[in-house]
C-alpha cells in the first residue's frame, strides 16, 4: 500500500498449514468494519485472538485461497514467559520486531482440515511506520531451537541506505536474553522465483523443505549450525524491492482477496 494509510482499515489473519492433504493458506484482508480490538483481544471477521493472562487462544474460522477450503478450530499459545523488549531493524527506527513469548507450548485443534497437534512454538511482532520496501532491499530471518531449550533468532538486515544490520541473539526460556557471535552468510540455492537467500552458520546449511515460494518471498526449514550446534531452522527471506514491482501487485489479490 502506498502512502500513509490506515493500517486499521487493512487487516488479515494469515494462517498457514503445511503437510501431506493439509496444505492451506488463508490471508483475506478486511476494512475495519469488520475489525475490533482491546488491550485483551482482537477480532478480524469471524477469527478472533484472546489472552486471559496465561495463554494466547486464536479462533480461526477462514476460507484459503486461491482455491476455497475451509480452515476453521482453535489455537492455543502458553508462553512459558514473556518479553517486552524490542529492537529496531533499520537506521530510522521506523521498524521494530520483538519476539513477546521466544518460547511457548502451543496446542492446534482443527476441524477443517481435522488435524491435531502439540509442540514447541514461538511468538513475535513485527511493527512499522511506513512500508517495508522503502528502507529495506532484503533480509533473511531465521528462528533455530537449541538443545538447551533457548532460541536462537538472526535477523540479517541489508538496507537501501546504509550499512547491512544485525541481529543474533538467544533467548532463554525464562525468556532472557543475550547475544552470540552469528557467522559467516552462506548462499542457498535460489527458489523458483529466483528468491535470493542467505543464513549464516559455522557450516554449510542445509536446505530440508521449502515451505513458500512466492515472488517475493521465501519460507523454509533448515539445518544449520549455529551457538556450537547444528539446529533444526525455521528460515524465511523477503526480497522487498520486489514489492515495488507492478507485476507483484497484480498477483497478491489472488493470496490475498479482500472483504469488507
Amino acid at each position: 500500500m502506498r502512502g500513509r494509510g490506515d493500517p486499521e482499515n487493512h487487516c488479515c489473519i494469515n494462517v498457514c498449514l503445511y503437510g501431506p492433504g493439509v496444505r492451506r493458506w488463508t490471508m483475506t484482508e478486511r476494512s475495519r468494519a469488520s475489525m475490533s480490538r482491546g488491550a485483551d483481544h482482537f477480532a478480524v471477521g469471524p477469527s478472533h485472538l484472546r489472552w486471559d493472562g496465561d495463554a494466547l487462544t486464536i479462533d480461526i474460522d477462514e476460507w484459503s485461497n486461491p482455491l476455497p477450503r475451509r480452515v476453521r478450530g482453535r489455537i492455543r499459545v502458553h508462553p512459558k514467559a514473556l518479553s517486552s523488549r524490542i529492537w529496531a531493524l533499520d537506521d530510522d527506527a521506523r521498524h521494530h520486531w520483538g519476539p513477546l513469548a521466544p518460547s511457548a507450548a502451543v496446542e492446534v485443534e482443527l476441524g477443517h482440515p481435522e488435524l491435531r497437534w502439540r509442540g514447541p512454538g514461538y511468538f513475535d511482532s513485527n511493527e512499522g511506520s511506513e512500508p517495508i520496501e522503502r528502507p529495506f532491499a532484503s533480509w533473511d530471518w531465521s528462528r533455530s531451537m537449541l538443545s538447551d531449550g533457548s532460541t536462537a533468532v538472526i535477523y540479517d538486515v541489508r538496507q537501501k541506505q546504509g550499512e547491512d544490520r544485525l541481529l543474533a541473539l538467544r533467548f532463554a526460556p525464562d525468556a532472557s536474553v543475550a547475544t552470540f557471535a552469528a557467522d559467516s552468510r552462506h548462499a542457498l540455492s535460489p527458489t523458483f522465483w529466483r528468491i535470493p537467500r542467505h543464513m549464516r552458520s559455522a557450516e554449510a546449511p542445509r536446505l530440508a523443505e521449502t515451505l513458500e515460494d512466492t515472488p517475493f518471498y521465501q519460507r523454509a526449514v533448515l539445518e544449520a549450525t549455529l551457538a556450537g550446534e547444528r539446529a533444526l531452522t525455521f528460515h524465511e527471506s523477503l526480497d522487498a524491492s520486489r514489492l515495488e514491482r507492478l507485476s507483484t501487485r497484480l498477483m497478491l489479490p489472488w493470496r490475498m482477496p479482500r472483504l469488507r
